[in-house]
């Protein structure tokens, strides 16, 4: 039976922390914690998972502290000593492979509990590796606790024994007892004995509180002053089941260990037994490295630099000098903001040779800071090196700083090295490409952090107000860093000339053309937005009071308890999920389950669905308005997906809905000004296309080949008719049949969207590939192939590595399976329209003023263009996408134009 191990590590960092000595490395950074966890994880590792992940909180408030601001409010800050170590910490558990999970507004303990949840739901054996009491509550038929420190295991059996109560009753013994760590107040002088009798005897906490006055003595006269604060304690001690996650507990694969980033680290800490184990073997994890990743470089010596702080023109004009002669400049920006189209430069830090760089302060402006240069003077003379095109330049994640410096008129031409992109070309599963996890993985090296010169949380200063002597040691050792990765990375790229190739031919001219699409940006509708947000309200409105018609009373939609109550004890429907604890769940899936079973669970469901809309678009989008521009700015993320694909945020563009009518509306709020038209380009089933180069197979390239509509002549050989003859029915499986192959989609998988039987579904797979047997050999080759190299590439050469395609573990040899598959395809349109993007970009420089380029989306380009040019631009743009790849059969791009993105679409 398959398993997953899900690792507490906030409570396993606290409790290393307290435990151990306080043991430090040679240069005295503190280590207890790190050698504890260390120690955990190598145990937990011996047991073997198929699925596992290391999950943490995430810094800022969560939903409890908005239901009680006093959540928490005794806990003491975190020492210096622990916190000096969670961030080695996590580069050790990304080096060992693990996925390192935190989400931003619950805790550990939630997120923990939805994944044990929905993977118990499946029948996988769950194991939660903790010490922390809570989540007894969690604890079930597929659910178990281990305490790695003291070797102790709590299954269904053990809670009772060790709690006096069942699983089912650990969260309200819990809201009897109270929390002191957590400042959850609950019944005074009520202990653990005491609630689990009073839960003995009746059974609930609701019966508690009915029966409370009943209970005699100064416990009774407690209990019942404490009756306002109970259900709110219910709340805030309850795990939540059903947090939003970006992936499902089938994606919590381990990879294998990056064995020099690794062994820097033990190096680097001090942890001689762990060194001599790994370098062994003795403590590697059962999946072995691929075969094509080489031998890790020496690891060079991490020694801090010499950085110079320029106040004075001599000084300037020595680095200038220095600059000048360079044949790589690395450059950095300081601002005042994570926004580079509303941050202020702040300062600029350049480095020509490891461990040496300046810092320009240009803006500090503290009580008492020394004079500076003046800005304007010191762009004025760095501008013309900065615009020159041959002055080769090097930056770490450089689209930001090209925007910054674009904001002070200075356009940099040159940009020849982005070691952030430079790492994610490299292995594009590596868990960071950030530069202090790539200084510490890499070079043996710990950065300064932002916190240790800026502070953190509510008494962190803008960078304005960092001292110019801690500003030069961090904006300085910015650009010492990046060079020193360049130089790490350059010889690894020139050992791989086609990931060179794709490296500067592909990724690297893409970031001016991304800054150019970011600083565009599209213009928004924000009337529109509130007007279909007061029409989601007020459709919402309609159907919470038609909710209430049916259920013949008023309740909150939005309360668990209240909706389980009324639709399974009043409503007396049957529930087919449950939470944890026994009670019927209440969340989307349990819903969509009962929908045909009474109108109510399908109200709830369109309530929600409308609700997210509003809150996550509608709502939103205005408030991401540019008050400079008037417009919307994404940013989009090249290193974002191992694929290739690109990614964006703030908004992120990707996950714009389109299926349904209210989703289809948000994209009518994206809109051309006067006198323009929006102008959409999309390539026509690019992957199914691909599929058809990479396969070669006869049937597909004939299809292609002809124009044919691919997924009715699939349907005509399935079925074995003709293609005029073919129904809706047969067509709609056919479709299903093409995509769902890509993604592994197995039997089971198709008959179930298609709603038929398994057996028929896997006749229907049979049938595909007899007619079409090269696509069979494709992937039959494609896996054989993998499970050789340990990878595979795009056709540009872009590659993804597949730790597990040789791994003892069937799930995750699966899955990799079915990764090398539908990479190649995915990555090779992520390639394609990249191609595109540059060579468009490079044609409609000369046309500035008459159409700009405004999003990218999946395998879309949307442009905003003056009415009278949309025929040229249309002419123009669909024959370069057309072009960007020469495969066995053509691509076809389709064009629609309007005053919207919807109509354009």
């Amino acid at each position: 039976m398959p398993k997953l191990v899900l690792i507490d590590g906030s409570s396993y960092l606290y409790r290393a922390f307290h435990a151990l000595p306080p043991l430090t490395a040679a240069d005295g950074t503190p280590t207890g914690a790190l050698f504890g966890i260390v120690n955990m994880l190598k145990s937990s590792l011996k047991e073997g998972a198929d699925y596992i992940a290391f999950v943490l909180d995430a810094p800022g408030p969560t939903f409890r502290d908005e239901l009680y601001p006093e959540y928490k409010a005794n806990r003491a800050a975190m020492p210096d000593d622990l916190r000096a170590q969670v961030e080695p910490m996590m580069a050790i558990v990304q080096a060992l492979g693990l996925p390192v999970i935190r989400v931003p507004g619950v805790e550990a303990d939630d997120v923990i509990g939805t994944y044990a949840v929905q993977a118990a739901k499946d029948g996988v054996d769950v194991v939660i590796s903790t010490g922390d009491k809570d989540f007894a509550q969690l604890v079930g038929p597929h659910i178990r606790l281990t305490n790695t420190m003291t070797g102790s295991v709590t299954d269904e059996a053990r809670v009772p024994e060790k709690f006096g109560v069942r699983p089912d009753q650990i969260v309200d013994y819990l809201a009897l007892m109270g929390d002191a760590v957590d400042n959850v107040k609950g019944v005074e002088k009520c202990g653990p004995k005491t609630a689990a009798k009073w839960l003995a005897e009746h059974g609930t906490l609701d019966n508690v509180i009915a029966n409370a006055d009943k209970i005699s003595g100064k416990i009774g006269e407690n209990l019942r002053a404490a009756l306002p604060i109970l259900p709110l304690n219910r709340t805030l001690v309850t795990i939540k089941t059903d947090v939003a996650l970006d992936k499902d507990y089938t994606q919590l694969l381990q990879l294998p260990p990056h064995a020099d980033d690794l062994a820097a680290l033990y190096a680097r800490f001090g942890f001689k037994q762990a060194l001599k184990e790994l370098q062994g073997g003795a403590s590697a994890p059962a999946v072995s490295a691929p075969a094509a990743q080489k031998p890790a470089e020496p690891m060079p010596e991490a020694r801090p630099g010499v950085y110079e702080t320029v106040l004075d023109w001599p000084a300037f004009e020595a680095m200038r000098a220095e600059l000048q002669a360079a044949e790589l400049v690395c450059f950095d920006t300081e601002t005042d903001s994570l926004d580079a189209l509303q941050a202020n430069l702040v300062g600029l830090s350049f480095a020509v040779r490891p461990e040496q760089a300046w810092y320009i302060p240009l803006a500090h402006d503290y009580p008492g800071a020394p004079l500076q240069l003046p800005a304007e003077a010191v762009l004025a003379k760095l501008a013309p090196l900065l615009a020159d095109p041959d002055k080769r330049k090097c930056a770490q994640n450089g689209k930001y700083d090209l925007h910054v410096l674009q904001r002070v008129g200075i356009a940099v031409r040159g940009l020849a090295e982005d070691t952030l992109l430079a790492s994610f070309v490299l292995n594009a599963g590596r868990a960071r490409h950030d530069m202090d996890s790539m200084a510490l993985n890499h070079l043996g090296y710990r950065t300064v952090a932002y916190e240790d010169v800026a502070g953190k949380g509510a008494k962190q200063i803008p960078f304005s107000q960092v001292a110019i002597d801690d500003a030069t040691r961090y904006a300085a050792e910015d650009a010492d860093i990046t060079l020193r990765l360049q130089r790490h990375f350059a010889p690894q790229l020139a050992a791989e000339p086609a990931l060179e190739t794709l490296y500067r031919g592909l990724e690297m001219p893409l970031v001016q053309v991304l800054c150019d699409i970011e600083e565009n940006g599209v213009l928004i509708d924000t009337a529109l937005l509130q007007r279909q947000s007061a029409d989601l309200s007020a459709r919402m409105l309609q159907v919470q009071n038609r909710a209430y018609e049916v259920a013949g009373r008023h309740f909150n939609l939005d309360s668990p308890k209240q909706l389980g109550a009324l639709l399974f004890d009043e409503l007396g429907l049957t529930a087919k999920l449950k939470t944890p604890t026994g009670a019927p769940s209440t969340n989307e899936e349990a819903l969509e389950a009962i929908a045909d079973d009474h109108e109510l669970p399908r109200l709830i469901l369109e309530h929600r669905g409308m609700a997210k809309l509003r809150s996550t678009y509608t709502d939103k989008l205005p408030q991401m308005v540019n008050p400079r521009t008037g417009r919307v700015h994404t940013s989009y993320h090249q290193a974002g997906a191992a694929t290739g694909r690109l990614s964006s945020s703030d908004p992120n563009l990707q996950n714009i809905p389109v299926r349904t009518e209210d989703g289809r509306k948000i994209r009518q709020a994206f809109i051309a000004p006067p006198g323009r038209r929006i102008v959409s380009f999309d390539y026509s089933q690019i992957e199914l296309r691909i599929m058809a180069h990479l396969s070669g197979d006869a049937g597909l390239l004939a299809a292609f080949g002809s124009g044919q509509d691919v997924h009715r002549a699939t349907a005509a050989e399935v079925f074995g008719a003709t293609p005029d003859t073919v129904t809706g029915e047969q067509r709609r499986a056919a479709k299903a049949i093409n995509f769902g192959l890509m993604y592994g989609m197995s039997a089971f998988g198709l008959a179930r969207q298609l709603g038929i039987g398994r057996n028929e579904a896997a006749e229907y797979i049979s049938l595909y590939f007899s007619r079409y047997p090269g696509v069979r050999a494709y992937m039959d080759d494609t896996r054989s192939r993998a499970k050789e190299t340990g990878y595979v590439e795009t056709v540009f050469g872009r590659r993804l590595y597949l730790n597990e395609i040789n791994g003892r573990n069937a799930a995750q040899r699966a899955g990799a399976e079915r990764a090398a598959i539908n990479a190649p395809m995915q990555g090779t349109a992520a390639d394609i329209i990249k191609r595109a993007m540059i060579d468009v970009a490079g044609w409609i420089a000369g046309h500035r003023e008459r159409a700009r380029m405004l999003m990218q989306v999946h395998d879309e380009l949307v442009f905003e263009a003056d009415a009278g040019f949309v025929p040229e631009l249309q002419t123009e743009v669909t024959a370069r996408m057309e072009a960007a790849a020469a495969l066995k059969v053509p691509l076809l791009v389709e064009c629609g134009v309007g005053g919207n993105w919807d109509e354009a679409h």
